[in-house]
Parts: structure tokens; sequence; C-alpha cells
């Protein structure tokens, strides 16, 4: 049944296209960095863009008709005196409860946002520019939001007391991205210019669990930890798979690297030339649900679509009019929403099934 299912998903991941039927409202006066689709019903998308705007969406279709747009449902604009000032690098619901979420900004600020009231219930201020957050997915026994900044300190502030309650210091330059593990809620990993990857385990006190080396040196050695790099320039896109037992990686050289959690070692699929130039943080995403996992990065106007474990080129998705500059993937319909520079969000939906497979499907199941 659940190999069944897999199979199903896998087929509709593979016929993802460009949807003329579906449009999502065009709000956004400058590009579109960021967006973020919420876990609890899978029914509201948040949007951050470069003029500092932050956009709600619903993306349930009332009129059961083929053709329908996603429609805006409420926006932080620049006329609210609660806008950041700058450009939202990070947008993130609250994982389980839409009546918040966060936004981080070249502002110096993140807010964390009443979405009744789209009033900042608590704002934290940093001496740089921040790059990227996260909450953890699946963290019942803290809030911590882990924040990377032009500061190489990594941040841990404290969603219930408000408060910065920790720094992890280990990096030599700003701190790109941070995302913690969707298996471990107690596994943060960080992205640095300074051309590392560190895995931390935030209950300990002392430093990272590892950093990542691309040449798989040998890990027992504390000296080799000052010579690790994971990439040949600046590392600015992290994403774990959605089981947490992989890590992808991606830098200005070029490369996409995929790493075991569990050991740190580089597993050397090759991606090939994997087009980035991007000077922060690279929103690219891993498809769940179906096996095997796609990876899908924004690349020029294009988002190009990997196998994660061969690292085959499967396809190019094409329909932006600028720089894509995020992704995410919907598990639960196995739709790709993509955000660019053109200040288009793009959804890309499965092809219909022919009924023959449907039929065969059913069967499978019985």
């Amino acid at each position: 049944m659940l190999d069944s299912l897999f199979f199903l998903n896998l087929q509709r991941v593979l016929s993802l296209k460009l949807n003329p039927d579906r449009d999502v409202d065009r709000i956004h006066g400058n590009g579109i960095n960021t967006i973020d689709i919420e876990a609890v019903e899978g029914r509201y998308m948040l949007s951050g863009g470069a003029d500092g705007v932050i956009v709600i969406y619903d993306l349930e279709n009332y009129s059961r008709k083929l053709q329908y747009t996603c429609k805006a449902v409420c926006t932080v604009g620049r006329s609210s005196r609660y806008v950041h000032k700058f450009s939202v690098e990070t947008v993130q619901w609250y994982p389980y409860d839409t009546g918040m979420f966060v936004s981080s900004s070249f502002d110096k600020t993140m807010k964390v946002w009443d979405t009744e009231t789209l009033k900042p219930a608590e704002v934290f201020e940093f001496e740089g520019n921040v790059y990227s957050h996260h909450l953890s997915p699946i963290a019942r026994k803290h809030s911590l939001i882990a924040v990377g900044t032009t500061d190489p300190k990594i941040q841990l502030c404290d969603l219930k007391s408000g408060s910065r309650i920790h720094v992890l210091q280990g990096h030599r330059a700003e701190i790109l991205s941070v995302r913690w593990s969707p298996r471990y809620d107690h596994i943060l990993a960080t992205a640095s210019a300074d051309s590392k990857v560190k895995v931390w385990d935030v209950r300990r006190a002392s430093g990272s669990l590892f950093t990542l080396d691309q040449h798989n040196g040998d890990k027992s050695k504390a000296s080799s930890e000052a010579v690790n790099t994971a990439h040949n320039g600046r590392v600015n896109g992290l994403c774990f798979t959605g089981d947490g037992l992989y890590l992808l990686t991606t830098g200005t050289d070029d490369r996409m690297r995929l790493w075991n959690t569990a050991t740190g070692e580089n597993t050397l699929v090759n991606y090939g030339k994997v087009c980035n130039e991007s000077r922060k943080r690279l929103q690219f995403t891993v498809s769940r649900g179906c096996s095997p996992e796609f990876v899908f990065v924004p690349c020029g106007s294009s988002v190009a679509v990997y196998a994660l474990h061969t690292g085959e080129l499967v396809t190019m998705l094409r329909g932006h009019y600028n720089n894509v500059d995020c992704c995410e993937f919907h598990p639960d319909y196995q739709e790709l929403y993509t955000g660019g520079k053109d200040c288009n969000i793009l959804a890309w939906v499965p092809a219909p099934r022919a009924p023959d497979v449907e039929e065969e499907s059913k069967s499978a199941n019985q």
C-alpha cells in the first residue's frame, strides 16, 4: 500500500509542469526572496519580498473550478507601521499553529508576528543583517529560533522568553543559512561564507559535533576541524531530507553536496555544475512523500530538478522571466511553488493522471 502511494507520488513529481489554470495573486512590487507553506493544514503560504513586504495567501480552491487564483488574504505592506524597512530574507510559520509566524530582514531585525492582528508580538534586534532564521519543525522541549547574521556567531533566541539565550561559536565569517534537523530537535546545521558547514548539538556547551569535510578526512583529528571545508566558496544553502538522514549543501563553487547526517560523510554524489551566484541564502527544497526523492534548485530563471541519490539532472522547470530565488514543496499534493525577481510566484502542478493508471493503482491496493 505504502509502496504504491510512493510510486504514484513519484509519478506526480516527475510530471510537474507550470499550471496555466492556477495563478497566485501578484502583490509584491519587488523580487520574492522567501516562501513557506504551513504544515498544520497545508493551506496558507507566506512570502517575503525585497521591498520588505510580507503576504499571506490562501491556496485553497473554493470555486472548485479548474481555473482559479490563490488569493492574498492579508499583507504587511509599505503602509504598515510594522513593515520591515529593508529586504525580508526568511519567513516561516510557527510549526504547530498558523496564529504565529516569524520573519527576518536586512533591517537587522527578526519579528514574531500575531497572524490575526498582523502586529509583532516580539522584535529581536541584531547588530547586522539577518540572512536566515529557522524554528525546529519538531521540537516540543524547546522553542529556540536559530539566527544567522553578518556576525560569525549563531544566535539562539527563545520564543517563549523573548530573549537571546545562547550563541554558538566556531565560524569565522557571516552565517548565510541555518537549519534544524527534522529528525532530532537538538541538532542544528549552519552554513557560512567561511566555506564551512557545522553540525551542532545545542544541548552541549562545547563546540560543534563536526565540521563537514568535502574530502572525507579523518574526523577523529580535532586539528583537522580548522581546515575542513564543505565547499570551495561561500556556503549559502542547507536543506535536510524529510527523514533527516541526509543534508544537502550548496556553495558558490557551483557544487551541491549530499552528506550523511549521522557520520558527517560526503556521499560523493555528483550533481555536476549547479549554478549559484547568490551572495546570500539560497532557498531550495527536497520532495517529500515519494521515493526516490528529488531536489529543486533555483538556477537562473529556471529550476533544476535532480535525483537526490544519483545526481541525475531530471528536468529544468522554465516559466519565470527573471532569476528564481526560492522554492517550496507542498508534500500533500506534490506541488512546487517558486518565487523570483520577476515578482511572480508560480505553481508547478502534476499533470492529470490517465484513468488506466488510477485503475491500476486501485487494483494494486485491493
